[in-house]
């Protein structure tokens, strides 16, 4: 009886999983628009799963930042604003170019500038498939920026931020945001870590994250 019910509890945590998941994917790409409402019994058609199940993955999103309640709890996808966006790509700048000026100092970085060069390949490779792996590419080259500096606060400030940059992406179309993920762009700040100047990989840094607000909301 016991081991049924661990069988049960995986079982229902995979299928919230896997609804965040795809929730998740359908917000960032565009699929389900800033300001939609998200209807229950809809989504949980769509998706094969229980109401209750639902709204344990509609509570995860909400407290990520993707979603947001509105009068009587309804749930809507959230809407940015261009201060918003200008907000997030600040607070970034100041997060990533820490990251890149502590990467930059480091005496012996040939291990990071392999794992950097590695995730710029698979923003390369992303580029030839799907929106949607371009985009979680692009996210994972910054993720791993800031987890290469070995600063576990910067990074889980970055993560805090993650679902407000994934409000951000598509949010002045499709166009604009692939210009963002730019594999060009990225391999700039990389070659400005190698250089081994922390002034000119914040500076990189901040021309990236200035230039990529401006490209949303210019």
């Amino acid at each position: 009886m016991a081991a049924t019910a661990s069988l049960l509890g995986l079982e229902k945590k995979s299928l919230r999983e896997q609804a965040l998941a795809a929730l998740r994917t359908a917000i960032t790409s565009g699929e389900l628009e800033p300001g939609r409402h998200l209807v229950e019994t809809e989504l949980s058609e769509m998706l094969q799963i229980s109401r209750g199940t639902l709204r344990e993955a509609l509570r995860q999103l909400e407290q990520e930042g993707l979603i947001s309640a509105g009068p009587r709890g309804r749930m809507s996808v959230r809407h940015l604003d261009v201060k918003e966006i200008r907000d997030i790509f600040a607070v970034r700048g100041v997060l990533e170019s820490l990251a890149a000026r502590t990467l930059s100092d480091m005496a012996d970085k040939e291990a990071v500038l392999a794992e950097l060069r590695a995730a710029v390949d698979n923003m390369d490779k992303a580029a030839k498939f799907s929106l949607e792996e371009q985009i979680e590419s692009d996210l994972e080259f910054h993720r791993t920026l800031c987890r290469l500096s070995g600063n576990e606060t910067l990074l889980h400030q970055w993560e805090s931020l993650e679902g407000s940059i994934r409000m951000s992406i598509m949010f002045a179309g499709l166009e604009r945001a692939t210009r963002n993920m730019s594999v060009g762009r990225h391999n700039d700040i990389v070659a400005a870590i190698e250089t081994g100047n922390a002034a000119k990989a914040r500076e990189t840094i901040i021309e990236h994250m200035n230039g990529a607000a401006e490209n949303l909301v210019g």
